[in-house]
């Protein structure tokens, strides 16, 4: 573990961040929101309140979700010091969803119950929101069947480190920036800060937790690498604007890569500090590895407008850009080790050119082609693999359906399956 991940960790304690939720407390319905509509309907333009309740909408279902889900996290935890501040961030997830619903009421000028406002509001969540928060759900469901340390530390990666720490605050800093530089909705902004505050207690709290956890049983590190490979292919794509318009985002001076990479490394930095660095995790990489977080941004938006990631939207493309970037992305998540010593995958799609994948000396290479004798055949067609590694399918499923029909001996059959994750 390293040194500096101990020393972040050893600096938050349970009893300051309570004492935080003491003195930083306040009021939702104590934000003034007169000037806050005047700039909606006057100074925004009619795709800035496009994007803005896009963005907005976000967060407010996103903070119903969270205050729905926590109850169980206070049932698992296993000391009362976590018990009492997870009570307080329940409280804090509700003040923050009154935050959003007096701000679609007063200045959206939407009507209607909480109720009402989730449901007019729902239209504007995207894919990768709507699986994120429905993997949410079964996550804290889950947790209620089984309280043990590697199921929390799972629920606690969701929760803390994806959506609060990753999701959720990129979307605050991103929010912040453009009405602090154009002097706009000051009691939106106003909310806004201390929803972030808020947040940074819940985040350092998640931090410290994952890292007693994973002290405490091994297997919690173990359990938190099965959620990433669960969550990320669904989060990477939760703020993908409306049809893909980029002005969604660019209208308020950032482009979808650049909040991409912020987030990114966000989660990298969080994982650090927690004492369980992304490319220390068990198993095979939880993501594309040997790459910067601007890069990795870069690729994957690219993979989403091609189809590949993110919602199912058609026949993903096939041109050699894509596949290429396809393939690369499968040998950065692939785990050497399991290979053990050398292994060679052949791709023949019924639909696609042939690829394959080759594992020797530690190197993982991707190239598209026929090998001769290859250890394992994957014959399938090249949208079902897209959907393989998007997590729209599951193989076992295509295994039955002889939608996925794999060739090969049985024992380089099993290490496939290990050195993919899949």
């Amino acid at each position: 573990m390293a040194e500096s991940a101990t020393i972040v960790a050893d600096q938050i304690s349970y009893e300051d961040l309570y004492a935080r939720w003491e003195q930083q407390n306040w009021q939702a319905t104590a934000l003034d929101f007169t000037v806050d509509r005047q700039h909606w309907h006057n100074e925004f333009s009619d795709l800035e309140r496009r994007a803005a309740l896009w963005n907005y909408a976000l967060f407010f279902h996103g903070e119903d979700a969270v205050a729905d889900n926590l109850s169980p996290y206070i049932d698992a935890a296993p000391r009362e010091e976590q018990k009492y501040f997870l009570a307080t961030q329940q409280v804090d997830e509700a003040r923050h969803s009154v935050f959003f619903g007096r701000f679609m009421r007063e200045v959206v000028d939407y009507s209607g119950d909480f109720a009402g406002l989730l449901e007019r509001t729902r239209p504007e969540l995207t894919w990768g929101f709507r699986k994120t928060f429905e993997l949410l759900d079964e996550v804290a469901d889950r947790l209620r069947r089984d309280r043990s340390r590697p199921q929390l530390a799972a629920a606690i990666c969701l929760y803390h480190l994806v959506i609060e720490g990753t999701l959720a605050q990129t979307g605050q800093h991103f929010i912040e920036d453009y009405l602090t530089e154009r002097d706009l909705l000051p009691g939106f902004r106003e909310g806004m800060h201390n929803v972030a505050r808020d947040e940074q207690r819940h985040i350092a709290f998640g931090v410290r937790m994952l890292y007693d956890l994973q002290r405490e049983d091994p297997d919690c590190r173990h359990a938190v690498a099965e959620l990433l490979r669960e969550v990320l292919p669904y989060s990477v794509a939760l703020f993908i604007p409306p049809r893909f318009d980029r002005r969604y985002t660019e209208v308020f001076g950032r482009t979808v890569e650049e909040i991409f990479a912020i987030g990114a490394a966000s989660l990298e930095q969080k994982l650090r500090a927690a004492g369980m660095p992304v490319e220390e995790l068990p198993g095979p990489p939880v993501m594309p590895l040997g790459l910067t977080a601007e890069e990795r941004a870069r690729r994957a938006v690219k993979l989403i407008e091609a189809g590949v990631l993110g919602a199912p939207n058609g026949s993903p493309r096939r041109d050699r850009e894509t596949m290429e970037l396809l393939f690369d992305f499968v040998a950065r998540t692939i785990d050497p080790r399991a290979a053990n010593g050398g292994l060679a995958v052949q791709w023949e799609f019924d639909d696609a050119e042939p690829w394959f994948i080759r594992v020797q000396g530690g190197e993982v290479r991707a190239e598209q082609g026929r090998l001769e004798s290859p250890d394992v055949t994957l014959a399938m067609s090249y949208d079902d693999w897209v959907a393989l590694v998007a997590g729209r399918e599951d193989p076992r499923k295509l295994l039955v359906r002889r939608r996925l029909r794999p060739r090969g001996k049985l024992r380089s059959l099993w290490r496939v399956a290990r050195t993919l994750g899949r």
